[in-house]
């Protein structure tokens, strides 16, 4: 089986959608030997900068001389960045190879009633593979929620970690903080320890504390106010984290990219408290060389264009504030699109305004939302705003507009993201 056979055979089980439960996963593993339960994990939960606080944590236990293995969805710019370890994506044909071992399973349960979803195989691929490299540890984010997620199936982890939450996927997860914050401390297991991001509406935290003192759990919080913002622009911010008077500097902007990197800072703390050797030294260089993708992205600096993969209310409003902080002098020209099943309208009412004119598009996703319909919303505004059907147009037509000192931004979908960041960086 060739890698691009391989792509084709996990993407053909994208029919069936998600299909939150544990059973069927459990069972798939069990059948291929139980590969997770030779593994020890960190385990990430959260609506927002899941990605960024798992790379930073991966990164720095790297640095510190573990073997780390990292799992992200979805990826942005090839399929194999969801598997990683110590920073390098899986080799294209041993990825083919695990496929091919494992997908006849796929067929005989499905034979047998139970239907195995893409997420849950490419979980299984990423497991065995993790467990054949002999990881000393994972960092593994889950896919939607947390209690009935796929990478829930693994046994107490090192440390659980809750990120930022916000209202997204509210038709399976529920409207409201308390709701989405009892879904995603489904990773909280007994006895173990407990990560969480300082700056969380009252009602989550209300809930994570209440899941950490239920399940045993030491409870460790980033607190913002712990950290001092020294120099903060466009490519990157420098803090200092007072209670360790330790300085450090992240490849990531915006005000939720130091309590994304707090939140990471914290975790390795904690680790370190359960015996871990990570130095300082590590941490400092980890955090000082990470990037990551679509993330305030500086594709170009002159001109400015600017890639994120905001698409859910805390995502879009973590954005605007980026927007206003950094390039509030600017005439700002958006490329937008985004998936029918988010909240468009509350996404639009934080950014449309910050523009003088907007482009929507659509990302290739079966469930996006058509430009038309995107259009008429972000009209309400933004009344310069018009559809186009074709991504390389939408960029040809903003740089037709742009002046010297104007800025382009991208943003509404992560898998917008990656089609639109082939484009930009092929120019």
């Amino acid at each position: 089986m060739t890698y691009e056979q391989a792509v084709e055979k996990i993407n053909s089980l994208l029919v069936f959608g998600s299909q939150p439960g544990l059973e069927r996963i459990r069972e798939f593993t069990d059948r291929i030997g139980s590969p997770d339960r030779k593994l020890r994990f960190v385990h990430i939960a959260g609506t927002n900068g899941k990605g960024s606080t798992a790379g930073l944590i991966s990164s720095s236990l790297t640095k510190s001389g573990f073997k780390t293995g990292l799992f992200i969805s979805p990826y942005v710019l090839e399929f194999r960045e969801r598997f990683m370890i110590d920073g390098e994506m899986i080799p294209p044909q041993t990825l083919a190879d695990i496929v091919e071992e494992l997908f006849p399973l796929v067929q005989t349960m499905k034979d047998e009633g139970k239907i195995i979803t893409e997420f849950e195989f490419v979980l299984a691929v990423a497991l065995v593979w993790y467990e054949r490299e002999k990881c000393d540890i994972v960092v593994l984010e889950t896919g939607l929620g947390g209690r009935f997620d796929a990478t829930n199936i693994i046994a107490p982890p090192l440390a659980s970690v809750i990120t930022s939450i916000s209202l997204d996927h509210t038709k399976i997860l529920g409207d409201t903080f308390d709701k989405i914050a009892f879904e995603k401390c489904g990773i909280i297991k007994n006895d173990s320890i407990t990560v969480a991001y300082g700056d969380q509406p009252p009602e989550a935290m209300k809930v994570i504390k209440r899941t950490a003192v239920e399940r045993n759990n030491r409870l460790f919080i980033a607190d913002p106010s712990d950290t001092v913002v020294l120099e903060t622009h466009i490519t990157g911010t420098k803090f200092l984290y007072k209670p360790d008077n330790i300085m450090l500097f992240v490849r990531l902007s915006g005000e939720h990219q130091v309590k994304n990197a707090l939140t990471a800072y914290t975790t390795l703390k904690a680790l370190r408290e359960i015996g871990l050797n990570i130095p300082d030294r590590a941490i400092i260089s980890a955090f000082g060389k990470f990037t990551f993708p679509a993330r305030m992205e500086v594709l170009s600096q002159k001109p400015l264009i600017i890639l994120d993969g905001a698409h859910n209310p805390g995502g879009t409003q973590a954005l605007a504030d980026s927007i206003k902080k950094y390039l509030g002098g600017k005439r700002k020209i958006a490329i937008t699109g985004m998936l029918a099943d988010k909240d468009t309208e509350t996404a639009m009412s934080f950014t449309a305004p910050l523009f003088d004119e907007i482009i929507t598009v659509e990302p290739d996703n079966p469930r996006k939302m058509h430009p038309e319909e995107l259009a008429e919303i972000a009209k309400k505004y933004c009344p310069s705003t018009i559809p186009c059907n074709d991504l390389k147009q939408a960029f040809e037509l903003a740089l037709s507009k742009m002046g010297e000192n104007d800025a382009l931004v991208i943003f509404g979908s992560l898998y917008l993201a990656s089609d639109m960041r082939k484009i930009v960086l092929s120019k």
